[in-house]
């Protein structure tokens, strides 16, 4: 089969194209044959150098193939899988947070506990899109869904309870992560402030953001007050500005660590929390029930075949992405 893989770490320049063989199921998986691809940050840190992530054991060792994002057919079947067949349609995130998902492939080994049927209401394009971005902002916000101690902090993390009285800022409102977020905080009944570029107004405003800041123009911190829950899918140093956007007893959920002082933390009465994205089937499956009637959609930036994976990670590195980027494969 075609496979994506790297022999050495670095720039998009490293991805190559090869024949490798095609993988057998194993105890508990199927094989998938893969029609498209999410592409994702762990994607591009795996390519750039790293080798193992947080609180966990696994680590990559070279030449490997990347990605975690798949949507296909299922191929063949394990004589210990229940509830999956051949020719049946699947979508899942692949054995995150390990690096062993091999998504960037024609075929893929994957735990059946890992994936759930493929909405029918969508293609194998936005499906792919959904997975890893989808269930991060599931587990932030709706339910965390296991009881895996955090590599990030002690305590347990634990979802606001979301509804009409509740506000909800999202920093990175139009990217994977952010644009799941708006989406399922308005489910919930959550006034919505989206954070974004002003490029993607219109597109946060069809999603139900009720209220949008353009951050090249404005300081967010400035002008949203009172927020019961901030989702930063950006982290870094700047996040700890939307501190000051909280209301007492709010809380600021980092969805990649960034620098917070907990004496300003506790002054201000806020509390920061975050957690790591896990592979869960189950949750998917409650996530496709949404995308199949249309309450949640999947954005899709820009789609490159799997051969050139190389160009979606130049993409992706120019930043400004609208959802999600996607390799399909013939």
């Amino acid at each position: 089969m075609k496979a994506i893989r790297l022999h050495e770490h670095g720039g998009p320049d490293v991805l190559r194209s090869e024949e490798v063989p095609t993988p057998e199921p194993g105890p508990g998986e199927v094989l998938v044959r893969v029609h498209a691809v999410g592409v994702n940050p762990p994607d591009w840190y795996v390519r750039g150098g790293l080798s193992s992530m947080p609180g966990t054991e696994s680590t990559l060792s070279l030449p490997a193939i990347p990605g975690t994002d798949v949507s296909g057919v299922v191929a063949a079947v394990a004589p210990d899988v229940d509830g999956f067949a051949v020719g049946d349609e699947v979508f899942g995130l692949l054995r995150f947070p390990s690096f062993d998902g091999s998504a960037y492939a024609e075929y893929v080994a994957a735990p059946a506990s890992d994936l759930a049927h493929k909405p029918t209401g969508i293609d194998h394009v936005h499906a792919a899109g959904a997975p890893m971005a989808g269930l991060t902002a599931w587990q932030y916000l709706i339910e965390l869904g296991h009881d895996h101690p955090s590599p990030f902090q002690e305590t347990r993390h634990r979802p606001v309870p979301l509804g009409a009285d509740t506000t909800v800022l999202v920093n990175g409102a139009a990217g994977g992560v952010g644009h799941f977020a708006v989406q399922l905080a308005k489910r919930k009944g959550a006034r919505v402030v989206a954070v974004a570029s002003g490029t993607h107004e219109p597109f946060l405003r069809a999603l139900g953001a009720d209220q949008f800041i353009d951050y090249t123009k404005s300081r967010p911190e400035e002008h949203a007050h009172d927020v019961d829950l901030v989702l930063d899918t950006v982290g870094g140093p700047a996040s700890r500005r939307f501190l000051r956007t909280l209301k007492r007893g709010g809380a600021l959920f980092p969805v990649f660590p960034g620098e917070y002082d907990d004496e300003e933390t506790a002054k201000l009465g806020v509390t920061v929390s975050l957690t790591q994205v896990r592979s869960n089937g189950a949750q998917l499956a409650e996530l496709g029930r949404l995308l199949d009637t249309g309450t949640v959609r999947v954005a899709i930036d820009s789609t490159f075949p799997l051969a050139d994976a190389r160009a979606a990670h130049e993409r992706a590195a120019r930043g400004h992405i609208q959802g999600k980027i996607v390799l399909t494969v013939a």
